[in-house]
């Protein structure tokens, strides 16, 4: 099974100097971020914003990468599976390999992030306002993660990010980790700081 979804093309150049991933929260869909790209100024970038592979319950456009509503997390491991086959394949279709390739996402978006990217060899993770499941693999790839989270945020606990960030540094991860006054959202004075560790991730490779 694959993923649908929304393609943004670079408006400068004609071959990507990168690929960025962009993962929506739960109940939202592709739509939800793409808008962000006009205000990332990151022209040579190609972006993809998929569709979680399941429909959610409670809304008929929104879409989720595994239920919420039950401590089970039903669906993860299908997600999980089609989310790393997915990501495998996009060198095939884009000409990107994934040491070119960010993968970013907002709060349940955020938490398959730091999930599936941290076992490949990405050339950085973006995790917003967002959490870390336990690690259900141990970590040959261990690319850098940029976590950014609300200090008012009342959907997911600031705690749950401090956690991610410091299980990441104790796993010799390296971490860029800041707070916003801000809640479940991304405030316009979150960008320069995504776009500043995407452009530093592709000046390293």
């Amino acid at each position: 099974m694959s993923l649908e979804a929304i393609a943004v093309a670079p408006t400068m150049g004609t071959n990507p100097t990168g690929l960025v991933v962009v993962l929506h929260g739960w109940g939202a869909n592709a739509k939800d971020l793409a808008s962000l790209v006009p205000l990332l100024n990151l022209n040579k970038y190609q972006f993809l914003f998929p569709n979680a592979p399941f429909p959610h319950p409670y809304t008929s456009v929104g879409r989720m990468w595994y239920d919420l509503s039950s401590q089970e997390y039903q669906g993860i491991h299908e997600s999980r599976q089609i989310l790393k086959d997915w990501l495998l394949s996009l060198e095939a279709s884009t000409g990107v390999p994934l040491s070119r390739t960010i993968l970013s996402g907002f709060s349940q978006g955020a938490a398959m992030t730091l999930d599936v990217g941290l076992g490949l060899p990405l050339a950085g993770l973006i995790a917003l306002s967002g959490y870390m499941h336990p690690l259900s693999q141990s970590l040959d790839e261990v690319p850098p993660v940029l976590i950014v989270h609300g200090k008012q945020d009342t959907v997911v606990p600031l705690k749950a990010a401090q956690y991610a960030r410091d299980n990441l540094i104790a796993l010799g991860v390296a971490v860029q980790y800041q707070e916003f006054d801000m809640g479940h959202e991304i405030r316009p004075e979150v960008l320069p700081l995504i776009q500043q560790f995407v452009t530093a991730r592709s000046e390293e490779r």
